[in-house]
């Protein structure tokens, strides 16, 4: 007996919906990768085709440019690893949470070849690094805006802090540390780091 629309599953995509999903899902990890490998400045779409085995077609349906399917995929993977804004129950909490996230996304070996590569061509490139300034940065300074504004509401912070330094002090440590300084960053550093910026923030005023 043939099922009716209401007991039948659900139908998967399939045949060509499947195809494109797979193709955009290649190239994006030839994308990542050959820009760890060559740098933005020296990626070109021809590479990235190279890369994926897929034809020009393919990459030129879904972007126009290098510029824009850069764009398109770091601000993907940015979006799906925005910091967490639930509330931990206090601020300290709240800065510790906030490194350990960024830590484990920094820690990516592609991650670590990339964000420094696009941060030195943004400086070259103002259209590329306003685009990501939008794209990235944005977003996670609101994300930290938000923990910071519970926090006054909280009344663990005073009112009269300097939010943007106060958002500053949450990454910029970190990233000195994992791409310029080096050196540790096990537990100890995560909680000597986060009661350094606990005090910073306090201090922001």
């Amino acid at each position: 007996m043939a099922m009716n629309s209401e007991t039948s599953p659900s139908r998967r995509p399939a045949g060509s919906a499947v195809l494109r999903e797979s193709v955009t899902e290649t190239i994006r990890h030839a994308v990542f990768e050959e820009l760890a490998e060559s740098g933005y400045a020296r990626m070109s779409m021809e590479a990235v085709t190279r890369r994926a085995g897929v034809g020009k077609a393919a990459l030129y349906r879904r972007w126009p440019s290098k510029e824009g399917m850069v764009l398109d995929l770091v601000s993907e993977v940015a979006e799906e690893h925005l910091p967490a804004t639930a509330d931990s129950g206090s601020l300290r909490g709240d800065i510790e949470r906030f490194i350990r996230e960024a830590m484990n996304a920094l820690r990516h070996p592609l991650v670590a070849r990339i964000v420094p590569d696009l941060l030195a061509e943004s400086t070259r490139n103002g259209r590329l690094g306003k685009a990501l300034h939008e794209s990235v940065i944005v977003p996670r300074r609101v994300a930290v805006a938000t923990v910071l504004r519970r926090a006054v509401d909280r009344g663990e912070l005073p009112a009269d802090i300097d939010l943007s330094l106060a958002i500053d002090l949450f990454g910029a440590p970190l990233y000195f540390r994992v791409f310029a300084a080096g050196g540790a960053t096990d537990d100890a550093y995560v909680t000597r780091l986060a009661n350094a910026v606990l005090a910073g923030v306090h201090a922001s005023r």
